[in-house]
């Protein structure tokens, strides 16, 4: 796609990440059943909206689907007797609506596939997991020696990305994973440089960004291939998961996490840091930080999916940032992304939100002086410390790295420039998203304000005391009008018209408009 192009007539390119909500708005009673009329908003626009119809038997599928996430939802109970009456049809509308503000304020439930089906049949119908496997056969009909063992389903968060277990087929003992991903809204890479970087990526050696062994791309989607890690990634140790197991399953309810000890901290952060770094003064954008995206290899972090950003794909935190004017580079959204994964690295899960009022105690306070400088209501409205800053405080200063494996990747000209403007266009659209948002926001403080009591109250006021005010003056005013009417002339043509009697000010008051 060329720069700031649109993408080709049918192709939409929605951001999985933009939160869905949703209104019950009414019911319906059929013959046998009852449906509820739900209006679903993509977003802050009021215009972006649709109606849906669900029955009670397609909340309880939805129900049964995210059970997998051992969470204890609160679906109204099935009813056999009575569940035509009134009252209880009423009952069960209130109890539906709460059931999906709890699902809509669990991060991860908020994007997982099976909300987005629920609400948004129209934009989520496709089987993503046929359309990869057609994908990676095509691929395979000119590689022949690879072959896939068996799909990984649902191990990662994106709707859009899908994963196969691998094997070599002169080597079959050696395991690896193939990813499969379709081009996300922030693709502003033309064609050709889109798949030319992506074939650059098996080129980048850096010890602390795990190594891609195969990439290609076609004009709309990007395969990747890397070493299958039995291990799994760092949020597979903080949550004790099995990295086969689906995200929902992995990271939804965990039985059991918990935090690293100081070291790991310690030695984690200031390799992901340095590798930020250097993806930073190579120009080349990331966004896409988290615990899932950090692969473990005995004491070392290495990064995974840099081809994220060339693919225009949201950030996983992308819901958060945006509420945020201050973040507003790829640089600071790594460093605030680093923050999350901070604090989940220290407590053993995640924030319960962002901007955090006031941290836990932690290991040391030099963790919590980092936390502060990336998730605090200071540091988000007035911005991240670059990745050397971090670099500089005293939990990362005095770690030392011992690597013998020289970092990397080179970068044409050419393509560093495509990559500064995809960068700048990403950005833009970033900023544009979060003006929105914040004059909504305004909009809906300042409407809220207008309806509160406590203003209704205080127009009141103001309204009496203005009657009042008015009373008083045209009491005041009357007298002085007589006397100038009766010493005007001696011989008025017209009998005079005695003045209207002043309302008496208690009188205004009472009848002044509330």
């Amino acid at each position: 796609m060329a720069f700031m192009e649109k993408p080709p007539a049918g192709k939409v390119l929605l951001d999985d990440t933009v939160p869905l909500t949703a209104a019950v708005e009414a019911s319906q009673s059929l013959q046998s059943h009852t449906e509820y009329i739900i209006r679903v908003q993509r977003g802050i626009s009021a215009e972006n909206s649709w109606q849906i119809v669900r029955r009670y038997s397609d909340f309880d599928l939805l129900n049964n689907s995210l059970q997998i996430t051992g969470l204890s939802l609160p679906l109204p109970p099935k009813k056999l007797i009575g569940n035509m009456d009134r009252e209880f049809i009423a009952e069960r509308q209130r109890g539906l609506q709460n059931y999906l503000n709890v699902i809509m304020a669990n991060h991860v439930l908020s994007n997982c596939e099976l909300l987005k089906k629920f609400l948004d049949p129209n934009n989520y119908s496709a089987n993503y997991t046929e359309i990869a496997l057609q994908q990676v056969s095509m691929f395979f009909r000119s590689e022949p020696k690879w072959e896939v063992v068996e799909p990984l389903k649902d191990i990662g968060w994106r709707i859009r990305k899908k994963y196969f277990l691998m094997k070599i087929k002169n080597q079959p003992k050696e395991r690896l994973v193939l990813s499969w991903a379709d081009l996300g809204p922030d693709k502003y890479l033309s064609d050709k440089d889109f798949q030319c970087l992506i074939k650059l990526l098996p080129s980048c050696v850096h010890p602390y960004i795990y190594r891609v062994t195969f990439a290609t791309a076609s004009e709309s989607s990007a395969l990747l291939i890397r070493t299958f890690n039995e291990k799994g990634t760092l949020k597979d140790l903080i949550y004790k998961a099995k990295p086969k197991d689906p995200f929902l399953k992995k990271y939804c309810n965990p039985k059991k996490t918990q935090g690293l000890e100081l070291q790991q901290i310690k030695t984690y952060g200031r390799q992901i840091l340095e590798v930020l770094k250097f993806l930073h003064d190579k120009g080349f954008p990331y966004g896409h930080l988290h615990a899932a995206n950090v692969m473990l290899d005995g004491n070392t972090c290495r990064l995974l999916d840099l081809e994220n950003s060339l693919l225009g794909l949201p950030s996983f935190y992308r819901s958060y940032f945006t509420q945020f004017r201050k973040i507003n580079t790829l640089e600071s959204v790594d460093v605030h992304c680093f923050g999350h994964l901070l604090y989940e690295m220290t407590y053993g899960r995640p924030p319960d939100s962002v901007p955090v009022d006031s941290f836990p105690p932690a290991s040391s306070l030099a963790v919590v002086a980092v936390l502060e400088s990336t998730l605090s209501c200071e540091a988000c409205k007035n911005g991240m410390p670059t990745v050397s800053r971090l670099l500089q405080m005293p939990l990362f200063s005095d770690v030392l790295l011992t690597t013998s494996e020289k970092p990397q990747f080179k970068i044409p000209t050419k393509l560093k420039e495509a990559l500064r403007i995809a960068k700048e266009c990403i950005e833009k659209r970033l900023t544009e998203e979060q003006k929105q948002i914040h004059q909504h926001r305004r909009l809906t403080r300042a409407q809220s304000h207008h309806g509160s009591e406590e203003e209704r109250k205080r127009r009141k006021i103001l309204a009496r005391k203005k009657s009042k005010r008015s009373a008083v003056e045209n009491s005041e005013e009357q007298p002085v009008k007589h006397s100038n009417s009766n010493n005007s002339g001696s011989g008025a043509s017209s009998p005079l018209t005695s003045p209207s009697s002043p309302t008496p000010p208690s009188t205004a008051v009472e009848h002044a408009p509330l």
